[in-house]
């Protein structure tokens, strides 16, 4: 089975600018859905970045412009850029890898963005 383990939350300014990283125990290089997820505060989950491989990436409207998903298949490691942080972004983060026999989640990771 896959595990996730997500990295790199934590408590900024707005304005400030975050990275946080989501390890795969097994190659993500055949995976081709991938991407992150938050829930805020009294919200549902909603996705807030994906990529599909060999088409493209989705981002969610609020996010657009600003935050930025990549991955690298040699530290089999994705990533989400997150710059201009506002406080609306504040929530609990999850990193989620798609395969035809399973859709692994990651625990979760803080993101707080407050004056």
């Amino acid at each position: 089975q896959v595990q996730l383990v997500e990295s790199g939350g934590g408590s900024v300014q707005p304005g400030g600018s975050l990275r946080l990283s989501c390890t795969s125990s097994t190659t993500i290089a055949s995976i081709i859905d991938m991407g992150w997820y938050r829930q805020a505060p009294g919200n549902k989950r909603e996705m807030v970045a994906r990529g599909v491989s060999g088409h493209g990436t989705q981002y969610a409207d609020s996010v657009k412009g600003r935050f930025t998903i990549s991955r690298d298949n040699v530290k089999n490691t994705l990533y989400l850029q997150m710059n201009g942080l506002m406080p609306e972004d504040t929530g609990l983060y999850f990193c989620n890898l798609w395969q035809p026999e399973a859709n692994t989640w990651g625990q979760g990771i803080q993101v707080t963005v407050s004056s």
